[in-house]
């Protein structure tokens, strides 16, 4: 299915082909979303879809840019004429062309050329009976130009066309302003494309050929020789390598790749040759998933612009009954001439343009979620931009989260009549069909020792708990004590071993063999080295840390003592996790969940706010609402700073927006002319309002000031 975005606010509107009712440009296509064939073909068109939104971003400024410095280049002598004119250019000026009708011919161009984008959106803005800043602009430039028309026609005073000239220069700067800033921040997503390579070695025919990347289907099998990047995901099947996946994931340490290891596509081969099977392809990739977060994000409202957007229909009322107003009053009222009446009119219908309130909070969400997107932390919305800064507590999952989450074993205690090696042995084989990180240190450990790992039957596994199954015709359980104590084994000859392990912040996994314990084996997971520094900025930040676990009470005291954390909850089962959140919550607290994405998929959905750590998996993306594509508890604090800064600029330039406009509105309508002598010619109003919308623009764009801190 094809959707259609309008250039102009990069919102996606509709799946026909049509205009923008906001502004009146024609929709272009965003993104294409085909239907994935049996064979998960990837068709080259998908491939050029994707590649829409950056190149639709330089054709928005590009376009806005042409508009501005061909207005500009118009402007320039339309005020030097209005306002030096005999000194400047009687002498050389031609009699037969009268001043009002030189400045006619100037303006005419910028108000229904350059300017065309305003009275196009106004006229279907009314259409779909929306008000917005697009009918302000053109109100109040339509009314600057056609007054001029009027007074320099009937020769009843002095025209301002440079009223209405300037208005659409300045406001065309702006929005060139917020493009740039806007597509600033598409940098890390343009990288992201071009991970990806244009061709691929694909095996077809037991023979090797060169094909686009685009035309690879899943299960092709692909070749891949030093320093080639990886085109789509997969999972080697010949081979071994050393991969870098940093630019994907953010991981700078190079990941060791085995037959059956999976690839994530962008990520660059650097040492041996491998083959692969290609198990996604086009918009099923990680890399086309991370893709669209970032896009969506950067096209997505936070909850602030919908009130801006509210406010601004209001201003549009607002500024139109000004400027009747202050027409009526000085000309009905106080009596002054037409021409003093409507200038103060034009003059409060332009300083009100809504512009600066409309760029707000789209060009800080733009340079925010760019920013993060450039330190692998992906925002789902803007939404959630904002609701993070809000946060007052974060439950933290323990394993993989805090920890490595790479379990190795340190110690094994066998009962009579087995040995420690033997009880090894029928603990990997009926581990060897989960891939719990502490079923993967079993495994290895047994390889690492070359304890044979016999073949297991009627395999089972028990969430939570542990795994059972059936190994040369004994039934054998592995896992937690609770496990056992539901199968009624007697742990007394382990009682004392198990104790000491759970003292030492083990975590361990009780084997029986025919209903009799038969050993412990104990792994400790280490703790990640920013884990300890993160949770204290977190601490600091006024957040209350939490650390929920499955492990056993002695092993997550053992572990939150280390990292300082007061509060955690022991002996969770995953499909538990998220009633830990919402008794969080029914505390009155705003939660976020921090997991990785796939134990803790309800607990992530049900907190305020989910973050995804060290992702690469589709639940991660789906669930997550923050995805922290590096293992690295420490961009939580990154998220968090960016998240409140981010908020910090929205307040800012609506704050900015709002009062400006309060308080030049009164000015422009001349409140203070009598008292004060203070008025506005239409010309300075325009100026002034167009000041307002770079000021915001600037200021978002000045958000980037807060990069270092997310890297501290």
């Amino acid at each position: 299915m094809t959707r259609y975005v309008c250039p102009m606010h990069g919102e996606v509107l509709r799946d026909v082909p049509g205009k923008c009712p906001a502004c009146g440009m024609d929709l272009v296509p965003y993104r294409e979303e085909h239907a994935s064939h049996d064979t998960g073909h990837a068709s080259h068109h998908d491939h050029e879809a994707a590649m829409t939104d950056p190149q639709m971003a330089e054709r928005m400024e590009a376009d806005m840019r042409r508009r501005f410095f061909i207005s500009l280049a118009l402007t320039i002598p339309i005020v030097l004429y209005s306002s030096m004119g005999e000194m400047l250019f009687g002498a050389s000026l031609p009699s037969f062309i009268p001043k009002n009708i030189l400045l006619f011919l100037l303006t005419t161009p910028i108000v229904f050329w350059t300017g065309s984008i305003f009275i196009t959106g106004t006229y279907y803005s009314l259409k779909a009976r929306k008000l917005n800043m697009m009918v302000l602009i053109a109100t109040g430039v339509l009314a600057a130009y056609l007054g001029s028309i009027a007074l320099a026609f009937t020769g009843s005073g002095e025209a301002f066309y440079e009223a209405a000239a300037m208005l659409v220069t300045f406001v065309l700067f702006g929005h060139w302003m917020e493009m740039k800033s806007r597509r600033g921040t598409s940098d890390a997503l343009r990288a992201l494309f071009d991970l990806v390579p244009p061709q691929a070695h694909v095996i077809r025919a037991g023979k090797e050929e060169i094909i686009p990347s685009s035309e690879i289907v899943k299960g092709d099998i692909l070749a891949l020789r030093p320093g080639d990047k990886v085109p789509v995901d997969g999972e080697v099947v010949e081979g071994e390598s050393s991969v870098d996946e940093s630019l994907v994931t953010g991981e700078s340490v190079p990941v060791s790749k085995t037959p059956g290891s999976g690839l994530v596509g962008g990520s660059v081969n650097l040492t041996g040759a491998v083959r692969f099977k290609a198990t996604k392809v086009g918009s099923e990739t990680v890399l086309a998933q991370i893709i669209k977060m970032v896009e969506t994000a950067q096209n997505s409202k936070a909850p602030g612009q919908r009130i801006a957007d509210t406010a601004a229909a209001w201003l549009v009322v607002l500024a139109i009954g000004s400027g009747i107003l202050a027409f009526l009053g000085w000309y009905v009222l106080a009596g002054a001439t037409f021409v003093t009446a409507l200038t103060f009119a034009i003059s409060a219908i332009v300083i009100a343009c809504p512009d600066a309130l409309g760029l707000a909070t789209p060009t800080a969400v733009a340079v925010g979620t760019g920013l993060g997107a450039k330190h692998n932390i992906l925002i789902k919305d803007a939404a959630t931009l904002e609701n993070t800064s809000r946060l007052t507590a974060i439950v933290l999952d323990k394993t993989g989260t805090l920890t490595e989450g790479k379990p190795k074993v340190t110690k094994i205690v066998s009962a009579a009549p087995y040995s420690d090696l033997e009880a090894l042995s029928f603990a990997a084989a009926v581990e060897q069909h989960s891939n719990h990180p502490l079923s993967l240190a079993i495994i290895e450990e047994a390889r690492k020792r070359k304890v044979p790992i016999e073949n297991a039957e009627r395999f089972e596994s028990v969430s939570g708990y542990g795994v059972r199954a059936a190994v040369r015709g004994k039934a054998v359980i592995a896992g937690t004590e609770r496990l056992m104590t539901q199968h009624h084994i007697d742990l007394s000859p382990l009682k004392k071993e198990i104790d000491s392990l759970r003292a030492e912040g083990n975590t361990l996994s009780i084997v029986a063999i025919d209903g009799k314990a038969a050993g412990v084996i104990g792994a400790a997971d280490v703790v990640r080295d920013s884990a300890k520094k993160a949770v204290a900025k977190l601490k600091e930040m006024g957040l209350e840390v939490l650390m929920i676990t499955g492990d056993h009470e002695q092993v997550a005291h053992a572990v939150a003592k280390e990292l300082g954390i007061e509060r955690y909850f022991a002996q969770v089962l995953p499909q538990d996790k998220a009633t830990y959140v919402k008794k969080l919550q029914d505390e009155g607290k705003s939660v976020a969940m921090v997991g990785d994405g796939i134990n803790d998929a309800p607990a992530l959905a049900q907190a305020d706010i989910g973050i995804a750590i060290g992702a690469g998996t589709d639940v991660a993306i789906e669930t997550g609402s923050i995805v922290l594509m590096k293992s690295d508890p420490y961009d939580i604090v990154a998220a968090l700073r960016l998240s409140r800064a981010t908020v910090v600029k929205m307040k800012q330039n609506l704050f900015w927006a709002a009062i400006y406009n309060v308080l030049a509105i009164p000015v422009a309508a001349g409140v203070f002319y009598s008292s004060l002598g203070w008025s506005l010619r239409p010309e300075i109003s325009a100026l002034l309002m167009s000041a307002s919308s770079i000021i915001v623009a600037t200021n978002a764009v000045l958000l980037k000031r807060v990069e270092p801190r997310l890297s501290a």
